[in-house]
């Protein structure tokens, strides 16, 4: 099976949110529109920015219909995560994606019962790939989040000879080494998607041309220019752009974490509400305290354009 490399920037989009709490499937047409009017090249939906593991498989799904109804006859490309704790229920989302004509799905590893070395890994991410044979399936691995941290290049020599639909891998992690390893893996056989926003730079050295990353929904144009810097081979502006992702990124730490990306979306103008418990929000007050900060930035030209 040929699995195309992606190149470029591919959004985790936010899922979006009513005041309530339900789904807001309702503005993922224009959420869609504001990712491919920005150069953005794919969503990579309900992963840890868009609260896959605060959702229920049936809010997935919706969630998946909806970005698979907006992107259809589009150039975006859209990867389903399908979490990582219940193989069937991997299995389920993964038969819908597919028949939804989704491009890819993901998994990630399971974080509660954990695998007990790379093996049982392989064979639960095995499991899930054989129930989609047409289609890419790609790991997922963020071990800050799952626990699972194992040398990726002993997974993709696991998974490389029993599995034809192996895409690659969302790399979410600071081992260059692993990283660059797996990327060399077989003449570079596999799909390595950087998933550290405020690293980039870095991975592009290596040899990265594909990224997943939050930021992207917010600030495509600073990444856009970031790019276009390193294939100049202009390291000194490309360092400047770099750092200017790195203190975008400072203010979701100041401000609560993950949650932040949903508040730099209302300050472009789309809002997509609040994150679910446990993750706490920001109040009325921070928010403007927040966009005084994200004024400070002097970014305004380098966030994405409704």
């Amino acid at each position: 099976m040929k699995i195309e490399k992606l190149a470029g920037l591919i959004a985790a989009p936010f899922t979006p949110m009513h005041p309530d709490g339900e789904i807001n499937s309702g503005i993922i047409e224009k959420y869609h529109k504001l990712l491919v009017s920005n150069g953005v090249v794919g969503a990579f939906i309900n992963g840890s920015s868009g609260e896959g593991v605060s959702t229920t498989n049936h809010e997935k799904l919706v969630i998946a219909e909806a970005w698979a109804k907006a992107s259809s006859g589009s150039s975006l490309k859209v990867i389903s995560h399908l979490g990582g704790t219940c193989y069937k229920d991997c299995m389920e989302l993964a038969r819908e994606s597919e028949r939804m004509g989704l491009y890819a799905v993901a998994v990630t590893s399971p974080s509660y019962f954990k695998p007990a070395n790379v093996k049982m890994l392989a064979e639960f991410f095995i499991r899930v790939a054989e129930s989609v044979p047409e289609t890419p399936v790609y790991y997922y691995h963020i071990p800050v989040l799952t626990g699972g941290f194992f040398n990726m290049i002993d997974f993709v020599r696991e998974v490389a000879p029993r599995v034809p639909n192996f895409a690659g891998i969302k790399y979410t992690h600071e081992d260059f080494m692993d990283f660059l390893s797996c990327l060399n893996y077989d003449n570079g056989r596999y799909d390595m998607l950087w998933g550290r926003d405020e690293n980039f730079l870095s991975a592009l050295i290596l040899g990265a041309r594909g990224a997943v990353g939050s930021t992207y929904n917010y600030a495509a144009p600073l990444y856009h220019s970031l790019i276009e810097a390193f294939e100049k081979n202009d390291q000194i502006t490309a360092r400047a752009i770099q750092q200017k992702s790195i203190d975008m990124i400072t203010l979701l730490g100041k401000y609560g974490g993950i949650a932040t990306g949903k508040s730099y979306m209302r300050f472009i103008g789309l809002d997509c509400g609040e994150f679910r418990l446990p993750v706490r929000n920001m109040s009325a007050a921070d928010y403007r305290k927040f966009v005084m900060d994200v004024r400070e930035l002097g970014m305004d030209d380098l966030f994405s354009k409704i």
